[in-house]
């Protein structure tokens, strides 16, 4: 075992051990030992502080404000999801009620057709139809899709978000927001959600329609090879090739390279570039680092506050966060051990 496996499996954050045993070991999500550890991290102290404002009924609050940057019931769930908290807690119920009675609230999700002349931002409510194209910010109906699934709480609802994202999928394969008539191109930030949403909805349903949805929404990431434009092989956005954790709705090569591998297409040759990449930002201890970061701990009063902090950012420090997901993605593309490019790759 490597040395900084050996470190994070020994991590005093429950979610890190969980990371590492089951996504980075291959160890059993069924095992006995791992269920304690989920059920650990149920209890653990980072967990009850996403969970700690809630009304009587068990909603977060505050209660109107689902979408709140980020400690609205929306990410709570999602970071839940991605955290590995255990499977079909019943418990949660009342806030995946809250999200998913957002998200497909019928004002919310209510089509009309904007027509040649007519302003797009005529309507504040409802997705409108331009040149034949969907504009939706998908991603919140696919985190709230992915959390659902992932926690193991797969209802009627889940159908009909799914149903949606499938109706809404651009011909490129993603989704996009942008309501600009001339807007024909998928946006990155929009699709990388939908994609992991449909990606383990199939997975869990065997939806043959999701599964063929999550190959035509891979197609948009993997034609870019993640990163890169297609008219010159340049980066997309500088913001792209920093590490973060968590990204949130935003993107950047490392969360892109994840959602890629749960999907299945890690072993296409087209994401090369962006493993060299991730390679060449790894730290001499073994670790990686978290490079920028899209939240903050000291107002909680203002957009982007975070119920709790991600281990910080410093190019020269390893964050736990980051470097299980950088390892995962690794393991699933067969260089944990130091196949393919090293550290030296350049750019």
């Amino acid at each position: 075992m490597q040395p900084i496996i050996r470190q994070l499996a020994e991590s005093k954050e429950p979610s890190i051990r969980f990371k590492v045993r089951v996504r980075v070991l291959g160890e059993g999500e069924n095992s006995p030992e791992v269920r304690q550890l989920r059920n650990c991290i149920k209890r653990s102290v980072r967990v009850q502080a996403l969970l700690g404002d809630r009304d009587q009924s068990g909603r977060v609050r505050p209660v109107g404000q689902v979408y709140r940057k980020w400690a609205g019931a929306h990410w709570v769930l999602a970071t839940l999801a991605d955290l590995g908290y255990p499977p079909a807690d019943q418990d949660l119920m009342p806030i995946l009620d809250q999200v998913l009675d957002c998200w497909i609230e019928p004002t919310s999700i209510q089509e009309h057709i904007v027509r040649p002349g007519e302003s797009p931002y005529g309507r504040r409510h409802g997705v409108p139809i331009i040149n034949g194209r969907a504009r939706r910010c998908a991603s919140q109906q696919g985190n709230a899709l992915f959390s659902a699934v992932s926690l193991g709480l797969i209802d009627a609802r889940c159908h009909q978000l799914a149903d949606l994202l499938l109706r809404w999928q651009w011909p490129d394969g993603g989704w996009n927001c942008d309501r600009q008539p001339e807007a024909s191109i998928s946006s990155f930030w929009e699709s990388l959600i939908p994609l992991r949403a449909l990606a383990a909805y199939a997975k869990a349903t065997g939806r043959c329609q999701a599964l063929q949805a999550t190959e035509r929404a891979a197609e948009l990431f993997l034609s870019r090879h993640l990163y890169l434009r297609r008219r010159d092989g340049q980066p997309m956005n500088p913001q792209f090739l920093r590490l973060h954790y968590p990204t949130y709705w935003r993107y950047d090569v490392l969360f892109g390279l994840k959602v890629v591998a749960e999907a299945g297409f890690i072993g296409d040759p087209r994401c090369r570039n962006a493993l060299d990449l991730l390679g060449s930002r790894q730290l001499p201890d073994g670790g990686w680092p978290a490079e920028e970061r899209f939240y903050q701990n000291t107002n909680p009063n203002t957009s982007g506050y975070d119920l709790v902090s991600w281990g910080g950012v410093s190019r020269h420090t390893m964050n736990e966060w980051v470097t299980a997901d950088a390892l995962y993605v690794l393991r699933m593309a067969g260089r944990l051990d130091g196949q393919g490019a090293g550290k030296d790759t350049e750019l």
